[in-house]
């Protein structure tokens, strides 16, 4: 193993270029710091610096080339580690879930100021459909979340109405046949309620596109690619509106909802809710 020790010494030779000069560097006498560079080249079996026994200089030979790069490489590296271990380090880590189909632009800024004004908690954020998120509430992967549900089913801490909306582009006509669908996977409500919707009215449909996110469908939809669910508020200008007279009748809302165990909160925990209040906003019905 290389002496990090030995190591600074070498350095500290060259960049003087004598022992001398490095010896009153380091606050040693001259024979010390020669013992220790002819006790790195022991252990390497090389010949690192050539003294100039008239001048005192020294120069640094091809392998004391390559060893210097190496020794100034691995004296960066243990000084960072050195500055990591000996900085103060937050023990508090708070995990906060978000969907998958959530306009997760409207989150980003106030989470950003969150953690800036939050220096000892460190937030780490993780997108997933609903359920996902309600099963990592459950095993304490996750201590607050933000889920798309049934309106009242169970307890929360701040709750949203959503409106929702049926959409397709401007540019797709109208056709005869299975509607077609731009979905979320299996367990998202909106798919839930589309084919519930179009079920219960009897006609036949199919999947065009399928995608984990809101971008990805508000495209599909937008290129023309078929019919979607979405809450009001995720409709694009380049989407058109159906209503009944297009045969989509309008569906009960769904609910965005915080939701997290209070038994474990305290004000970090309650300034994380009201930034999420502040990016959901009043709007979110639409």
């Amino acid at each position: 193993m290389l002496d990090l020790e030995l190591l600074k010494t070498l350095v500290c030779v060259v960049e003087e270029g004598s022992f001398t000069r490095a010896a009153r560097r380091v606050h040693r006498t001259q024979s010390t710091v020669s013992q220790q560079v002819r006790k790195l080249e022991q252990s390497v079996g090389k010949t690192l610096l050539l003294r100039d026994r008239a001048g005192g200089n020294v120069s640094v030979t091809e392998d004391g080339e390559l060893m210097l790069a190496y020794a100034r490489r691995l004296l960066a590296i243990a000084g960072e580690a050195e500055h990591v271990f000996s900085a103060p380090r937050s023990a508090r880590v708070l995990r906060l879930g978000v969907p998958e189909d959530f306009d997760v632009s409207r989150l980003t800024v106030l989470l950003a100021e969150f953690a800036a004004s939050h220096e000892e908690v460190r937030l780490e954020t993780v997108s997933g459909m609903s359920a996902e998120l309600r099963a990592g509430l459950a095993s304490g992967d996750l201590h607050l979340a933000l889920v798309k549900r049934e309106p009242g089913d169970g307890a929360c801490l701040a709750a949203w109405p959503e409106r929702l909306v049926w959409v397709d582009g401007r540019r797709r006509n109208g056709e005869s046949g299975p509607v077609p669908l731009v979905l979320f996977p299996q367990g998202c409500i909106y798919r839930k309620r589309m084919i519930y919707a179009l079920e219960s009215a009897g006609r036949p449909w199919h999947i065009a596109y399928l995608s984990h996110s809101l971008a990805g469908v508000q495209a599909a939809v937008a290129a023309g690619l078929g019919v979607s669910l979405l809450p009001a508020f995720a409709r694009l200008a380049s989407h058109r509106e159906l209503g009944e007279a297009d045969g989509f009748a309008a569906v009960p809302p769904t609910e965005l909802a915080i939701v997290g165990d209070t038994r474990a909160f305290g004000a970090v925990e309650q300034d994380l809710i009201v930034a999420l209040e502040q990016a959901i906003g009043p709007d979110v019905g639409g």
